[in-house]
């Protein structure tokens, strides 16, 4: 199947293994939107934006969509984020809690808008998953910001599932969780202070006892769904439960 993947933050983490795993066949393209960009492959397309700023996530429908007509399967996946200022509220620095909706809550929800209003009419197969997280389900203490922002994106993704199956447009829409992965966020978890999250020897031990997935067994995981979307009728999803 002729396939565009859309994958935010995919220059590195669970977006980069996304990205590398769409490019094993040779019927994928992959737009990669990041700040920065490590893949070099034909199939890749690299689009530098800022995600942090709305307004540049609002200006590239015509970059992503421009060509959809070649394609069979258009997959949008909103990866990229943040996990914001580690602390415990009144500690927080007030310009990250902004800048860590901006880009968990805000830009997803442009993308999603965007392609939801884009493809609207597109015959393919039309999919967004948004890279979800048990925090958005569970407070866990110097993540406000973050567990805030993931359970936004959770609701987001329900309401746009259940506004879809009233107006029978046909896109399949996801929120998944990881689980715990081997990513440059797991290392600042580690780096924070029991002060700021009292949790942080349980994930210094995740570590030390190899219980970190990496973003290429996510990956797979990811692919898997894709590969059974139709098996999947609920919108809110986690990779540990397969």
């Amino acid at each position: 199947m002729k396939s565009l993947f859309i994958i935010t933050g995919a220059s590195k983490g669970i977006g980069r293994g996304l990205a590398e795993k769409a490019l094993e066949d040779k019927d994928h393209n992959v737009i990669g939107i990041s700040r920065t960009h490590s893949i070099q492959n034909d199939q890749y397309t690299a689009l530098t934006a800022d995600l942090s700023n709305p307004s540049e996530a609002a200006s590239l429908s015509e970059k992503l969509y421009s060509n959809k007509s070649n394609y069979d399967r258009i997959v949008l996946i909103n990866n990229a984020g943040t996990l914001g200022d580690v602390n415990h509220m009144g500690n927080i620095d007030n310009s990250s809690i902004s800048q860590l909706m901006d880009l968990n809550v805000s830009s997803p929800m442009i993308l999603m808008n965007e392609f939801m209003k884009t493809l609207r009419d597109f015959s393919g197969e039309k999919i967004i998953i948004n890279i979800s997280s048990g925090a958005g389900k569970k407070a866990v203490d110097g993540w406000s910001g973050y567990c805030a922002s993931k359970a936004a994106l959770d609701m987001a993704t329900r309401v746009a599932f259940d506004e879809n199956k009233i107006e029978e447009n046909h896109f399949k829409i996801f929120a998944v969780a990881p689980g715990v992965v081997d990513t440059q966020m797991q290392t600042q978890i580690r780096n924070t202070t029991k002060d700021s999250f009292s949790s942080v020897d349980r994930f210094i031990s995740l570590k030390e006892d190899e219980q970190l997935s990496n973003e290429h067994e996510v990956a797979e995981k990811y692919f898997y769904i894709l590969s059974h979307i139709d098996d999947f009728d609920e919108p809110l999803l986690d990779v540990r439960n397969l």
